[in-house]
């Protein structure tokens, strides 16, 4: 036995040399791992934003935008660190390099430090302000973009002590809307037909001034039409606009729109159905789309066995059309009267007509052709008979291609039974109704580029509490904050009595 011990061979020791070699290896192979992970990450990353009203997330409409860009844009940031919206201004630009995805430089220069640059700049640009701005370059043209323009600042507190309040910041409508002048050039003009009491235009007085400066941000341009005074559409209107007559159009108004439609015109009908308007609704009914003389309501209940009667429409858009491809299946509220569309493609289909949905009203709506009665047995009859899908919005297209992709001019119509969702009171409630005009605005001007979600309308944030929730608050001041207190207090007593 010992000599089997003896001779027994010991197992030889791992050198020193390679466990180090080993460990380099790993190491080496750690680091390679990280850089690979690394590297991929810097090319493919997801941002997102939390701020509390998502000011710093691109719109849809800005980033398809951002994306027709052939050439390189410079932005030059002259922002003084006091001004009170400029790290908003910062963290959105850095969205805009984001999406932009390399077409987008930017520099940032503090005119209070860096005399010498800014003075360079400001000479080669012709800046003559000392506001704090932007200056866009592109394609050798350039426009600046002043702070004013980019946030509403509420002032009212200076005479307290207190500095400005940025109350609503809209530096994406802005800066997008300048980029837009810069890569167009010239602004697109869409004609406002006047002269049968529609929406006034004027500043101050206008009920539309809402949508007014949301389409002119798109670079177009509103031009009032008087056809009494015209013999023929101007050729530069690319578009006619015609918003909630009261009066009918004369036959020689008529034929000017026939004759702007036969020559491939664009044309956004909004029609009133309290309006007696038979021959712009013929025009329309010769396209394919018949005006019904009807309104649409609902029955919502309100209590137990209490119904309401409403006539503001709740409808949701198609997502079969370029117009409503970016808004299906999405919402809007269409206020005051509202009557039902008829669409009848096949009766057109022969002069090479298009004819599709654009808006349908929600389930529960029924078409009322005696709808100036107040017999509510009779109005709850007529609902519980209809479960029709009801159409208000349409489109027409005469001529082009059926296929997206090709791009053939043609005569294109859009058609909207409910004239009163575009005015201020209602759109303001609800942007949905904005991104169709803008859609449909822009299919007419064949800028389906930029059909999209535009950048929201800045709102300041309000705080605004019911009957139902004051009195739930009441109960939580008067008994819930005292009895938090009293039962620690009760529990401590408890503790040092045991």
């Amino acid at each position: 036995m010992p000599d089997k011990a003896k001779h027994r061979r010991t197992p030889k020791g791992i050198g020193r040399f390679r466990i180090g070699f080993n460990v380099l290896v790993q190491l080496v192979l750690v680091l390679f791992l990280v850089a690979l992970v690394n590297s991929f990450a810097f090319k493919h990353y997801a941002r997102w934003d939390l701020s509390r009203d998502q000011k710093y997330a691109l719109s849809d409409k800005t980033k398809r935008f951002l994306d027709t860009l052939k050439g390189k844009m410079r932005i030059t940031v002259f922002f003084s660190p006091s001004t009170p919206i400029t790290a908003d201004v910062q963290n959105l630009l850095t969205e805009y390099q984001y999406a932009g995805k390399g077409k987008i430089d930017v520099e940032h220069i503090d005119p209070d430090r860096n005399l010498s640059r800014a003075k360079e700049l400001f000479d080669k640009y012709k800046v003559v302000t000392d506001e704090s701005l932007l200056v866009l370059d592109y394609d050798g043209r350039n426009k600046t973009v002043k702070a004013s323009e980019m946030a509403d600042v509420d002032q009212s507190g200076m005479a307290l002590g207190e500095g400005p309040r940025v109350a609503a910041f809209k530096g994406e409508q802005a800066i997008t809307s300048a980029m837009m002048d810069l890569v167009e050039g010239k602004k697109k003009i869409l004609g406002y037909v006047t002269g049968h009491k529609e929406p006034s235009l004027s500043e101050g007085t206008s009920p539309i001034s809402v949508l007014k400066t949301f389409i002119e941000n798109e670079n177009i341009k509103f031009q009032e039409l008087n056809l009494l005074d015209l013999d023929v559409i101007p050729a530069d209107v690319k578009a006619v606009m015609i918003v909630g007559p009261l009066y009918d159009f004369s036959d020689r108004e008529m034929k000017l729109l026939r004759d702007f439609w036969d020559k491939q015109g664009r044309i956004l009908l909004l029609l009133d159905p309290a309006a007696n308007t038979p021959r712009l609704r013929g025009f329309a009914n010769a396209l394919g789309v018949k005006m019904n003389d009807d309104r649409l309501m609902a029955f919502l209940r309100t209590g137990i066995q209490e119904l309401a009667l409403t006539r503001d429409v709740q409808a949701r858009f198609l997502g079969d059309s370029p117009i409503t491809k970016r808004l299906a299946d999405a919402r809007a509220l269409f206020l005051g009267g509202t009557s039902s569309i008829t669409v009848e493609p096949d009766r057109v289909r022969v002069a090479n007509i298009r004819v599709e949905q654009l808006i349908q009203a929600e389930k529960g709506y029924f078409a009322e052709k005696d709808y100036n009665t107040d017999d509510q047995v009779k109005l709850q009859a007529d609902a519980k008979q209809s479960n029709a899908s009801l159409t208000i919005g349409a489109a027409v297209e005469k001529g082009g291609s059926g296929d997206q992709r090709v791009q053939v001019n043609s005569s294109r119509l859009v058609v909207v039974s409910n004239a009163s969702f575009v005015q201020d009171n209602a759109i303001t409630q609800d942007q949905q109704g904005l991104d169709f005009i803008s859609g449909s605005v822009n299919w007419l001007l064949s800028r389906e580029q930029l059909i999209g979600i535009a950048p929201k309308v800045p709102k300041p944030l309000t705080f605004s509490l019911n009957e139902e929730a004051l009195r739930r608050l009441r109960w939580f001041v008067l008994v819930f904050i005292p009895l938090v207190p009293a039962l620690i207090g009760t529990m401590v007593w408890w503790q040092r009595r045991v």
